[in-house]
């Protein structure tokens, strides 16, 4: 079969598209024929050097296709069946296992970094790793929402806790994470106040309805935000660009407000007043992906069309180096999928 795997960290050259075999799915395991893979901003970052990332390794964490072999013990599904897959990885015996928070796994891992990922022809998984992918969902738009979807969830409705009536910040709409924040906070009933950087990405932010959109790179994000307000400003703001935008989301957080976090892709060195934060009651939250029950809630979301998963582009597996080029500049609005030949 084809694979997207990397031998050495370094830039889009050393994606190499290659033969390896077939996988064959061992007891509890199911063989899932890839229709269509995502790509996110950890294959990026998996690809430039991540500590402890076992080489080589086949890249990508979303996927979807058809089941095309099963191991002993299968119960819930058979040959045949469109799935979609839930990437996170559990050891299933810690206490945060054992009590239903994996997101809190000792050994939590995810496929495309801790082991081989979606981005080939064919994966073997845990059966607990698959759902039946849901009717009203293509296989592109299935592949689009897993991990975006379930780190957004669990940002937003886990460890933020947003209620009916707050305002949200959305950094960054035209990311696949932003674009979820989007629709979760709006489905919760918040007021939500996103940024893009173009013209387009603002646009699409109020087709998914945005009640203030922002340009992050011209505009007085913080002036914006408090009149927006009534100079209160953001209940909640959805962090996952780190350096560039920390200073601007603590000066504009409400009193009793959350900053939540799951990544730093322009930097993860920030600096804190805790003056601030102790005399406005504020809290500062970190999230990373979530659990089982945070994927089945998501995908009740998507079954129901009230989370719609946004495809940008599509790149056949043996142009994953235009893919990660791409990505690199940040044009995409949504998601960018990769189909296997």
């Amino acid at each position: 079969m084809q694979a997207v795997r990397i031998h050495s960290h370094g830039g889009p050259e050393v994606l190499q598209v290659e033969s390896i075999p077939r996988p064959e799915p061992m007891d509890g395991e199911v063989v899932v024929q890839i229709k269509a893979a995502a790509l996110n901003h950890l294959d990026l970052w998996v690809r430039r050097g991540i500590s402890g990332v076992p080489l080589p390794m086949i890249l990508g964490s979303d996927g979807a296709g058809v089941i095309s072999d099963v191991g002993e013990n299968i119960s819930q599904f058979s040959n045949g069946d469109a799935v979609c897959i839930q990437p996170l990885t559990y050891c299933g015996h810690c206490q945060f296992c054992r009590s239903g928070r994996e997101n809190y796994c000792d050994n939590m891992g995810i496929l495309g970094e801790s082991q081989d990922g979606t981005q080939c022809e064919f994966i073997a998984v845990p059966e607990k790793n698959v759902r039946l992918k849901p009717e009203n969902l293509s296989f592109q738009e299935a592949a689009a929402f897993p991990l975006t979807l379930q780190t957004a969830y669990t940002m937003l409705v886990r460890r933020a806790k947003i209620e009916p009536g707050e305002t949200v910040l959305v950094w960054g709409a035209g990311s696949g994470v932003g674009t979820m924040a989007i629709q979760i906070a709006k489905a919760k009933g918040c007021q939500v106040i996103a940024t893009g950087g173009s013209e387009q990405k603002r646009s699409h932010a109020s087709t998914l309805g945005a009640d203030l959109v922002l340009d992050h790179y011209g505009d007085n994000i913080v002036k914006s935000v408090k009149a927006f307000t009534d100079g209160r400003g953001a209940d909640v703001v959805f962090e996952h660009v780190g350096k560039a935008t920390w200073e601007t989301s603590m000066r504009l957080l409400a009193k009793g407000g959350r900053i939540v976090t799951c990544g730093a892709t322009t930097g993860p060195k920030v600096g804190i007043d805790i003056r601030h934060l102790f005399f406005k009651q504020q809290t500062i939250l970190g999230s990373t992906m979530g659990d089982v029950a945070a994927f089945d809630d998501c995908l009740s979301l998507v079954t129901k069309g009230t989370i719609k998963p946004i495809v940008d582009k599509v790149f056949a597996l043996r142009d994953i180096k235009h893919a990660h080029e791409y990505l690199e500049k940040s044009e995409q609005i949504g998601k960018v999928i990769l189909l296997p030949e």
